[in-house]
């Protein structure tokens, strides 16, 4: 089948290349038709691994999907050929020790999609475990269905927050997830959502939501923004959603006494802790590791018009174009937030 192909660092190729994968009881061939660009694709095209995870051979990209059944196999009941659908692309060993606890994320042997070695969905069809496929409603989109996989990072990490009703967040980073958590904070009942970052077309396009303010670093200083709006309180909760070592430094500064704070960007590096800072606010640290049992309810806010992820996605391209849109990605201006890949029906 023809897809696009990652043979090593900054070589991407669309062509043909063989995938054995027979349809097993309890899976689904599911047709692709609209796939995300993720911050992960590209830093395994950009370098070429992440962390421990070196591409080694040549690995089909993309993880953000959506599609149409196809098939099923006999023992699912749940779905039928031509439901509509999205995919929790890692699957786990459902009797590792992790899985059995709920931790399914965190499951040594999980099988993600375009993580090395397995082959990410960015081709015609792919086959999917049945318990890890969902049907979409019909007034959600393909696009807004491969919007759900990043969009569950935030439900994640405000779950894991335990905000409660007229909380004020902070979410450090405007980028694609940064800006999802923001909207996942205000679903879950968050009053407002400060926004943090260094570019200003970025920071406006998520102050077209209402309930957050946008906050360019570069012009104003976050924690005296937050304590001016909470008479000197400080926010509930912070979320770290850029990875940045300058903005993990003053994460406490934000937090107001007995807060949280959930980390949900990757540094490229070790960073210290102020463990001080933390303790003389008693601040509740969470961290946030892809997601798990959050994708049909990322699902629904997005169907009852809860979430609206319309305009975040600011970029198409046509499959045949697929390497250019990864190109676009790397080098993305400040106005875009999200390219996807739309494959055509026929395929």
């Amino acid at each position: 089948m023809q897809a696009l192909v990652l043979e090593t660092r900054l070589r991407l190729s669309l062509r043909s290349i063989d995938v054995e994968e027979p349809l097993g009881p309890g899976d689904v061939r599911i047709a692709i038709r609209s796939v995300g660009i993720c911050g992960s694709d590209l830093h395994y095209y950009l370098h070429g691994a992440i962390g421990p995870y070196v591409v080694r051979e040549p690995m089909i990209l993309g993880h953000e999907a959506s599609g149409v059944v196809v098939e099923t196999g006999p023992q699912v009941k749940s779905l039928h050929p031509g439901d509509r659908v999205c995919m929790e692309p890692g699957v786990p060993d459902p009797g590792s020790r992790a899985a059995r606890r709920g931790l399914y994320n965190l499951d040594r042997s999980v099988r993600f999609w375009a993580t090395p070695p397995v082959h990410g969905c960015l081709r015609p069809t792919v086959v999917h475990p049945a318990d890890f496929t969902f049907r979409m409603p019909a007034n959600v989109s393909f696009a807004e269905g491969a919007m759900v996989e990043p969009l569950a990072v935030g439900v994640h990490a405000v779950t894991k927050a335990r905000i409660r009703p007229g909380d004020v967040a902070v979410v450090l980073g405007a980028g694609p997830i940064g800006v999802v958590t923001a909207l996942a904070a205000l679903a879950g009942g968050c009053s407002r959502v400060f926004i943090t970052d260094v570019h200003a077309p970025k920071l406006a396009m998520a102050a077209r939501y209402a309930g957050v303010t946008g906050i360019n670093i570069r012009e104003q200083d976050p924690a005296r923004v937050v304590a001016e709006a909470t008479d000197g309180w400080g926010a509930d909760v912070v979320f770290e959603a850029s990875g940045s070592a300058e903005a993990i430094r003053g994460v406490f500064e934000l937090l107001c006494p007995g807060g949280s704070l959930v980390y949900i960007g990757i540094p490229g590096a070790p960073v210290p802790l102020d463990v001080v800072a933390a303790q003389a606010k008693e601040a509740r640290i969470e961290t946030v590791f892809r997601y798990a049992h959050v994708f049909p309810r990322t699902l629904e806010l997005i169907s009852a018009g809860k979430i609206d992820v319309k305009p975040l996605l600011t970029d198409r391209f046509p499959f045949q174009e697929s390497v250019a849109a990864f190109e676009f990605a790397a080098r993305m201006p400040p106005s875009s937030v999200k390219v996807q890949i739309d494959l055509p029906a026929e395929s």
